[in-house]
């Protein structure tokens, strides 16, 4: 851009900060969320198939947009699913620590009754009772019989500990091995299903690479937009900015049928729960700075030693924006114009 309309209103400095409104899977949905993930097949449109011999780009964007929002759903189940299984496996290590020492006492307990059975099977007990009735002292008699009555009893108590030590072992470890059996199956699951998913969004990009390079797209979407899908609050930004171009620059405008360049990026991510103020500098003060290494689809892009315009990565060194006064939004290359910096919302 060469040139730029004077800064409107919404442009000044303004005192804002973002939201976030992040969802949390729960444990409790867990048996729920992986039925539903492995139960569901993958029931798409068929791309390209399904239009007629030439079809436009709006046409291949439409039908890939009803492919990816049956296939969306599906991937952000997987990845409630995976953290859920992350947080069963740290509790299942905790309890096999909890275990581990009453495993050994189940050990030393075993190895003293034992002990005890060897004795008697010498013969020791019989010993102890033969030379109690051989005593011809009444009050040996008295403390032998004594002895020998704790002896007993303190065979029994070995005895019963062993077996209420082996009862509380049993109880725990159940839950335990079926937990990691449990794990083991749905790993493998989701690894199949992973697969599944990978495959199907590199079908989905090959159909999308294959029409913009005949040249489709036009002025405006002269690439793919997004050039690839990303998941999350991000996914949702992103596709809803890019939906936008054509429409006109209207400045101080966020929408829904206009806009200047910070109130896209406002209205892009107000889709994803995030909220940003009105105003481009105020934009880079609010989100997180990434650097060019580490852009991904959705970031801003922050242009001019002032920060007086925004835009947004869209991937594959692309931006979408509003740019200025009778030029409607669009994309153009990531490099094209002084950028100031990089920031992440949310």
């Amino acid at each position: 851009m060469a040139h730029h309309a004077p800064r409107p209103p919404s442009e000044w400095p303004a005192t804002a900060g973002p939201a976030t409104v992040a969802p949390r899977s729960r444990w409790s949905r867990f048996t729920l969320i992986l039925a539903a993930l492995l139960g569901v097949a993958v029931v798409l449109t068929g791309g390209a198939k399904a239009a007629h011999a030439d079809p436009s780009v709006a046409e291949i964007e439409r039908q890939i947009d009803e492919d990816w929002n049956k296939l969306e759903p599906i991937i952000e189940r997987h990845n409630a699913t995976r953290q859920d299984l992350a947080a069963k496996r740290k509790q299942a290590d905790a309890l096999g620590a909890r275990i581990k020492p009453l495993q050994l006492q189940v050990d030393q307990a075993m190895d003293k009754v034992s002990a005890l059975a060897v004795r008697a099977y010498k013969g020791e007990n019989v010993l102890t009772i033969n030379a109690v009735l051989g005593s011809q002292n009444p009050s040996e008699v008295v403390g032998q019989l004594e002895l020998l009555d704790r002896f007993a009893h303190n065979q029994q108590q070995d005895v019963q500990q062993v077996a209420n030590l082996r009862d509380q072992l049993a109880r725990q470890k159940a839950p335990l091995d079926e937990m990691v059996a449990q794990l083991t199956r749905t790993e493998a699951q989701l690894a199949a299903k992973k697969k599944q998913i990978n495959a199907e969004i590199d079908r989905l990009q090959k159909l999308r690479i294959k029409v913009y390079g005949n040249g489709g797209g036009g002025s405006l979407r002269p690439a793919p937009c997004p050039a690839t899908y990303p998941g999350g609050a991000a996914g949702t930004a992103v596709k809803f900015a890019c939906a936008q171009i054509g429409k006109p620059y209207v400045w101080g405008a966020e929408g829904p049928n206009s806009y200047d360049c910070s109130g896209l990026m406002l209205a892009a991510w107000a889709k994803a729960g995030v909220s940003l103020p009105h105003n481009a500098a105020q934009q880079s003060r609010v989100t997180k700075n990434v650097s060019r290494a580490d852009l991904r689809p959705g970031d801003l892009v922050f242009y001019y030693s002032d920060i007086h315009h925004v835009g947004m990565y869209v991937g594959g060194g692309w931006v979408v924006h509003a740019s200025q006064a009778g030029v409607p939004v669009k994309m153009k290359k990531v490099d094209d114009g002084p950028i100031h910096s990089y920031g992440r919302p949310g």
